[in-house]
């Protein structure tokens, strides 16, 4: 009989720079790809177990960044490492299920079993892909619940043993163990069967960002991993419960969906040199500009122009979330804070860090914030910092990470030959052959 492992915290790390990539563009003798190569193998000599690409599908000329297409760029990860996850984030408003399924599919197989989606609704960029501006948050949702279930079928069209190894030695195409999918609904008519070969992990993990209501409901009954904006232990605690009591009731297994938390850390060799460069940080903020970064957290269309800096903002300006087209789960953190009394002054410097979770300190200080919330069981999956940068590279794997490996929060190698594996998920059942709808 087979025992339990006990539960540990996973670790990821970003791939790809965004403003570096315009740098590496204008020489000659570089990739693109260049920084994330590197990054991505110190991640793997780390055991870190994912890399993770953000998407942005539209140009920030004001800050003047933008993000290359994620699944090329984890497919060309994918050849320079052979243990560490790959997650792509990829919208589902803008993508049909088919070729999502096929793309990501193809992925696992190029990465022998290593592919994660990590799946958004799009809060921008509509405006390249024809009229009608963005969805309300409803229809993207219902559209991407349309799309998983697609998907999912789409993948698990092949059963496991629809390919067999004939007496040459060659593969045998069981014909009648592979099915079509039927689907006619609101969004989409998928006939199917998927045309490449049942996946190695047999679905590439499911990860699902988003924190709304809505967002909420598409992780509790579908995402085995959800990537959300806790910024504080209560934010988190409360947010856990309430998505895992939803899956449960949905008839899920208790602890999923895991919980993935982005770790804005500052750390210092002492914790007066970490608050030092906190101080050091707030006091290069331009809070004029900030004024603007404070409205897109409230979700834009707000004018703050008029409200001192020092002054709370007046309950006239916050929005009603049911108006709000876009990262409403930000936007309730944001307002939550401005009703909890917090000036113009102080929400600029929240905003910084986006709503994610922030902390400051040595690397021992940090680890005992990361393991209060994992004790807490509201934390199953973080994110590490710039591992480009040599110095936060060590206080980042030298110092955080191994003090939570000490602490055994996080285990000291790759478990298994996937991410699914290493992730402590299980292969998930096949939804079966019956049409959709």
């Amino acid at each position: 009989m087979s025992t339990k492992q006990p539960r540990t915290l996973r670790t990821v790390t970003g791939a790809g720079g965004t403003s570096e990539t315009y740098d590496l563009a204008l020489d000659p003798g570089s990739s693109t790809l260049d920084r994330a190569v590197r990054v991505a193998r110190l991640a793997e000599a780390a055991r870190i177990d994912a890399l993770f690409t953000a998407d942005l599908l539209r140009f920030d000329a004001q800050g003047g960044i933008g993000t290359q297409e994620p699944l090329v760029f984890v497919s060309a990860l994918s050849q320079v490492t052979s243990r560490i996850g790959l997650i792509a984030t990829v919208s589902s408003t803008f993508h049909h299920p088919f070729n999502l399924a096929r793309l990501f599919g193809t992925l696992d197989h190029v990465s022998k079993g290593r592919a994660a989606w990590n799946l958004v609704t799009s809060a921008v960029g509509e405006e390249n892909f024809g009229p009608g501006g963005l969805p309300s948050p409803e229809d993207r949702y219902a559209r991407a619940a349309e799309t998983l279930e697609v998907v999912n079928a789409l993948w698990d069209s092949w059963e496991h043993d629809a390919l067999t190894v004939g007496a040459d030695g060659r593969a045998v195409l069981h014909r009648d163990r592979v099915h079509p999918v039927h689907h006619a609904g609101r969004f989409f008519e998928v006939a199917g069967p998927l045309n490449i070969p049942p996946l190695p992990q047999g679905r590439p993990v499911q990860i699902q960002a988003g924190q709304s209501d809505a967002g909420r409901a598409l992780g509790a009954r579908y995402a085995e991993i959800v990537f959300t904006s806790l910024p504080t232990l209560e934010i988190a605690a409360d947010f856990t419960r309430r998505i895992r009591g939803e899956a449960r009731r949905l008839g899920r297994r208790d602890g999923l969906p895991l919980i993935f938390s982005s770790l804005h850390a500052t750390y210092g060799a002492t914790e007066r040199e970490a608050r030092r460069l906190v101080r050091e940080r707030h006091e290069a903020i331009d809070f004029e500009r900030g004024r603007a970064q404070v409205a897109d957290m409230l979700g834009g269309g707000v004018d703050l122009s008029e409200v001192p800096l020092d002054a709370r903002l007046p309950e006239s300006l916050l929005p009603d979330l049911t108006t709000v087209n876009g990262r409403r789960g930000r936007v309730e953190i944001f307002s939550g804070y401005a009703r909890a009394g917090r000036t113009l002054r102080e929400l600029v410097v929240a905003a910084q860090d986006t709503g994610h979770w922030a902390e400051a300190g040595t690397p021992e200080q940090i680890a005992d914030a990361v393991e209060e919330r994992f004790r807490a069981g509201v934390l199953d999956v973080i994110t590490l910092g710039d591992l480009a940068d040599p110095v936060q590279h060590d206080f980042a794997v030298n110092g955080l990470l191994h003090e939570l490996r000490r602490r055994k929060i996080v285990a000291p190698d790759y478990t298994g030959a996937t991410l699914r594996e290493n992730l402590g998920l299980e292969r998930p059942a096949r939804v079966g052959t019956a049409a959709l709808r």
